[in-house]
């Protein structure tokens, strides 16, 4: 029979803690950037108006990559801001605004929440629960702060970001309690239900 397992010594020690270390390191590197605001790109805006969005986006508490689809941001002279599915617009003039500009920012992408996370049966729950007239102009004399999407995106914004500083705050945004709200989008898309108040800034 031969010879039991050789104890380590010093050496092998001093290899396995350097092992260990680079590994540790190396996992700390490989890792993905966390995307709050999820995958999206940007076609035209200057670097400054781009830094918006990305502030507006990281600023909330909702985790915008729940949607998978690549998002393209537009920026230029549209005279205001509105979304299409895989698609968001905004007036430069606005993001030039800076902070102010946000909550438009966050109910534009919540707009997109809308389009690819939420099917008829979710968004009849959503619009019972906001108190809606509909969900998407189908009713031809329905006010706009009536619509049960445009509830919906202005809720997520002011519910993940609860500042002073949200335009969103208002009609719109405070169709239910905001808590209420994001146990709802828990149970319905797996969103977060805790605000990060760190992320504010």
């Amino acid at each position: 029979m031969g010879a039991g397992p050789r104890r380590p010594d010093r050496e092998d020690m001093r290899r396995l803690f350097l092992i260990g270390v680079l590994a540790i390191a190396f996992g700390v590197v490989a890792q993905p950037a966390l995307a709050g605001g999820g995958t999206y790109v940007f076609d035209g805006g200057t670097p400054k108006e781009q830094a918006t969005v990305r502030s507006a986006l990281n600023a909330s508490s909702f985790d915008y990559g729940l949607v998978t689809q690549t998002i393209t941001v537009h920026i230029g002279s549209y005279g205001g801001s509105y979304a299409t599915a895989g698609d968001v617009y905004f007036d430069g003039s606005l993001l030039d605004a800076g902070r102010f500009s946000w909550g438009v920012v966050q109910h534009e992408f919540g707009h997109q929440v809308d389009f690819f996370l939420l099917d008829p049966a979710k968004r009849a729950v959503l619009q019972q629960a906001l108190g809606a007239a509909d969900w998407c102009y189908e009713g031809a004399d329905v006010a706009h702060s009536d619509h049960g999407c445009e509830r919906f995106a202005s809720e997520l914004s002011w519910a993940y970001w609860p500042s002073p500083d949200n335009c969103m705050r208002g009609p719109e945004g405070s169709a239910m309690p905001p808590a209420a709200f994001r146990a709802l989008l828990a149970q319905l898309i797996g969103a977060p239900t805790v605000v990060a108040f760190s992320r504010k800034r």
